[in-house]
């Protein structure tokens, strides 16, 4: 069954109050490893998938934060993707390996310490990508945010020259040779069946993912009436110093929660 946990063992967690497991899951199939979080204490969390960003081992899951998010007061749930760290098939850049998301969504769902309609989407990166197709498929997803997140495969292709050999050899050719296969990889085409409010978290100075790719989603998502707040932050990159990461990542699930509450 699509997102049964078959495996899982202890894995060292950096917080007295977070426990840590490795856990292999089944998705399509395949056997897919990835991270998760529970706090030590109490019951009846909500739930919170994380999506990691990069392919391979750029981009990794970090412990460290998969544990911070759960001291927040969630179950945490980070997939590594097919392919990766021992899991099962290949990544092929948010067409089928977006389907381990889905089902690490319902790894969540299953879960005994976890509300199933308080369940929530955080992507950074890559995984922004990821976390609005999940959104998409996923109905009953509380709330979708997305970090630095790609949401425009083209312009990832047009901006990242580093990363279009990459790209060409996961896809299969260039835009120009293969468009269709970017179209069903860029969410901004399908965001009417969107139904989670969005939050949209950029850094102004970001050259990985550039602040184009939250215009464009805030655009989309404004013009086919879906509740979408952004944050645009004027001196940061693609990654944020410490403290400020910390900082909005603390108001970020706080936003999530209170989102829940208006519903």
């Amino acid at each position: 069954m699509n997102g049964q946990i078959i495996h899982k063992y202890r894995f060292p967690s950096p917080s007295e109050k977070v426990l840590l497991y490795q856990v292999t899951y089944l998705s399509e199939g395949l056997k897919v490893k990835g991270l998760l979080a529970e706090p030590k204490q109490g019951t009846n969390f909500e739930g919170l998938l994380y999506l990691r960003g990069g392919m391979k081992n750029a981009g990794m899951v970090r412990p460290a934060r998969i544990s911070q998010l759960a001291q927040e007061g969630f179950v945490v749930f980070a997939p590594y993707y097919r392919g990766n760290q021992g899991g099962e098939g290949e990544e092929d850049f948010g067409l089928e390996d977006r389907k381990d998301a889905f089902n690490g969504l319902e790894l969540l769902k299953n879960h005994p310490k976890v509300l199933k309609h308080r369940i929530h989407i955080l992507g950074f990166s890559r995984g922004g990508m990821m976390a609005l197709w999940t959104a998409i498929e996923k109905k009953e997803v509380a709330s979708v945010v997305t970090w630095g997140g790609v949401s425009d495969l083209y312009l990832t292709y047009e901006e990242r020259i580093d990363l279009r050999k990459s790209l060409k050899r996961v896809i299969g050719g260039s835009p120009w040779k293969v468009p269709e296969e970017y179209r069903l990889r860029t969410p901004l085409y399908e965001l009417e069946n969107l139904q989670a409010p969005l939050l949209i978290i950029h850094g102004k100075k970001d050259k990985m993912v550039t602040v184009e790719h939250a215009r464009r989603l805030e655009k989309m998502a404004t013009k086919n009436g879906k509740k979408v707040n952004t944050w645009i932050f004027e001196e940061y990159g693609h990654h944020f110093p410490p403290l400020e990461n910390k900082r909005i990542t603390e108001a970020a699930l706080a936003w999530m929660k209170s989102v829940e509450q208006e519903k």
